[in-house]
């Protein structure tokens, strides 16, 4: 087997590293010292330079101005993202963008994509549900009535709604059935609401009140909303493993260079031994977030359906992000609370991470329901 990325997924990380270079995970105000929000929208130099370095546009087809590249490129470049905190709707814009492009109409294609693939046009996802703890699909309804559908329902904390242009909204249908609803941010029946995250980056809460959207507008297809559901999942696994490489490379330094009783900390039995663990789960998140991530990419089969990889994909990286901060934060003592110093905001962003991706146990029972229902041989 050869597990080496192609010559097009490298080149993407090296354009990431080349525009997320000149990023200081410092550019905001604290979220420790802000009483609102951070910023009243996202970095949209750096959404400009992620347009011009064709980063927007990765996983497009070339008839919309796309390379044509796979989750995996995607994640690659998030991995890079998440080590500079980089404010940004790249993930979502993108897998919303190439889930239009798998599931929807032409004209929908026509209109959206390569405007997408240019940062002309943002996109974000409602998949949060009502309360953070329901199924996104559950919380908004959708009924058709002539040539639109008629959206009514509650969808929390969807990130970066206060900016983006159109936000994706999974609804379900009288019939059992899941469609994803384009939602303009200015729309006759669409009242947002400000919500601020653990970063401090303002969220929304997404109320629809009768809001009519046109069929064009609505992806009906089967499977659509699972796919992008994973993706999503998939993709906040490499933010989070991203950001966590970023730590434990401040932990190295700091203690590499702090000194007790005439040598540097690193040096102490306790600290090594912290610090090799904390290793140890970065490589179990990347093995998993890779798997999960060839299992999209590729539609390939196996023992377990691919929501089977996405699941522990999210164990690992929902556990093992908190752990890599946590340690870092023990680690640095004092130094890693002081504001002055960037620790505390990737402690913030790991949460949010934590938090999005949902506790280990949840995914730990639905890879046992899955289990249980494709037996291994």
């Amino acid at each position: 087997m050869d597990f080496t990325f192609t010559e097009e997924q490298q080149a993407a990380v090296e354009a990431a590293k080349a525009v997320f270079g000149g990023v200081a995970p410092d550019g905001v105000p604290s979220p420790a010292i802000t009483a609102g929000a951070v910023a009243d929208d996202f970095d949209r130099a750096l959404w400009t330079k992620l347009a011009d370095a064709d980063l927007l546009s990765l996983l497009l087809a070339a008839e919309y101005g796309g390379a044509g590249l796979d989750a995996i490129a995607l994640c690659l470049v998030l991995r890079e993202a998440a080590k500079v905190l980089a404010r940004v709707p790249l993930l979502e814009s993108s897998a919303a963008a190439v889930a239009v492009q798998a599931y929807g109409g032409e004209e929908l294609k026509a209109e959206l994509l390569a405007r997408a693939g240019r940062g002309e046009v943002v996109l974000t996802v409602a998949a949060n549900g009502r309360t953070g703890h329901d199924p996104a699909e559950l919380a908004v309804t959708a009924r058709r009535d002539g040539d639109a559908w008629v959206l009514d329902g509650v969808q929390t904390a969807v990130p970066w709604a206060e900016n983006a242009d159109f936000t994706v909204v999974p609804a379900h249908t009288g019939a059992g059935r899941t469609v994803l609803a384009l939602v303009p941010r200015v729309h006759e029946g669409v009242v947002l609401g400000e919500q601020i995250s653990t970063t401090g980056e303002r969220l929304g809460e997404l109320r629809l009140e009768s809001a009519r959207i046109t069929a064009r507008d609505v992806i009906d297809a089967d499977g659509a909303w699972e796919w992008l559901r994973e993706l999503l999942a998939t993709g906040t696994c490499a933010l989070a493993l991203g950001l966590g490489e970023r730590v434990l490379a401040m932990t190295s330094a700091y203690t590499g260079k702090r000194e007790q009783f005439g040598f540097p900390v690193a040096t102490f039995q306790a600290v090594a031994v912290q610090a090799a663990d904390r290793y140890i789960d970065l490589r179990a998140m990347e093995a998993t977030l890779w798997q999960a991530a060839w299992r999209i990419s590729t539609g390939a089969g196996g023992a377990l359906p691919a929501s089977g990889d996405v699941a522990v994909a999210k164990i690992w990286a929902s556990e093992g992000v908190r752990r890599v901060v946590q340690t870092a934060q023990h680690l640095h003592g004092g130094f890693g609370a002081d504001v002055d110093y960037p620790l505390h905001r990737y402690h913030a962003w790991a949460k949010q991470l934590e938090l999005s991706l949902g506790p280990a146990a949840a995914h730990e029972e639905a890879l046992g329901d899955l289990l249980a229902a494709h037996p291994l041989g």
